[in-house]
C-alpha cells in the first residue's frame, strides 16, 4: 500500500496533496490558510481582468454602432439634397430653382438647415432643431422618441454650375463624435435658350 501511495504522490505532486504514512501513522497533508487566499486572489484578478475586457469590447461595439448609424444618417442628408436637385430640374424649375431654395444655407455651419420633404429650415443654431427622433425611421418629428442624433446641412457655392453640399450628424451618447459627408452637386442638364 505505501508503494502505491508514494507513485500516486510522485505523479500528482504539482496538483494535490496526497496522504502520507510514517510509520504507522497518518498525516493528512492540506492546503494552508494563506495559499487559500493567494488562490482566491488570482482567481479575483483574473475573473476581473475577464470582465474589463468584455466591458470595453461591448463599448467599442456600441461605438461602432452609433457610428455607423451617424454615417448612413449623414449619407441620406447628402441624398436628400442630390433628390431635391433631381426633382427642380426635371420640373423645369431648373438649376436656379434648386439653388434659390437652397440660397440661405450657403457657406456657413451657423445656417445649417435641416430638409424633410423638400422643406427647408435653418436649424438656428440650436442643436434640438435639428435634432432626428425615432418614429417609422428617423426624422424630424419632435413626437418620436430622441434619438440622440443631430444631423445638419449647409451648402458651399463653387461656382454657377457647380455646389458643394455638406452633411453633419453628430451624437452626444458614450463618448460622443461626429461625421461629416460633402458632395459636389452639378447642374447635369441645360435647359434650352428662350
Amino acid at each position: 500500500m505505501k508503494t502505491f501511495f508514494k507513485k500516486i504522490n510522485k505523479r500528482n505532486r504539482a496538483f494535490a496533496r496526497t496522504l502520507t504514512f510514517t510509520k504507522g501513522k497518518k498525516l493528512v497533508s492540506g492546503f494552508t490558510l494563506v495559499e487559500t487566499l493567494v488562490a482566491i486572489a488570482i482567481f479575483t484578478i483574473s475573473i476581473t481582468a475577464l470582465m474589463s475586457v468584455l466591458g470595453s469590447g461591448i463599448s467599442n461595439t456600441t461605438y461602432a454602432k452609433t457610428k455607423m448609424t451617424a454615417t448612413y444618417l449623414a449619407q441620406e442628408g447628402i441624398e436628400d439634397i442630390r433628390n431635391m436637385r433631381d426633382t427642380y430640374i426635371l420640373d423645369q424649375s431648373g438649376w436656379g430653382g434648386f439653388k434659390s431654395k437652397v440660397d440661405f444655407c450657403i457657406n456657413s455651419t451657423d445656417k445649417s438647415c435641416l430638409f424633410r420633404l423638400h422643406q427647408i429650415d435653418l436649424c438656428n443654431n440650436d442643436p434640438s432643431t435639428c435634432k432626428l427622433y425615432m418614429k417609422n425611421g428617423y426624422n424630424y418629428d419632435p413626437n418620436g422618441e430622441d434619438s440622440g442624433f443631430v444631423r445638419k446641412i449647409w451648402t458651399e457655392q463653387i461656382n454657377e454650375d457647380e455646389m458643394k453640399i455638406f452633411s453633419n450628424v453628430s451624437w452626444t451618447q458614450g463618448a460622443g463624435g461626429s461625421v461629416t459627408f460633402s458632395e459636389s452637386l452639378f447642374n447635369w442638364i441645360e435647359l434650352p435658350q428662350q
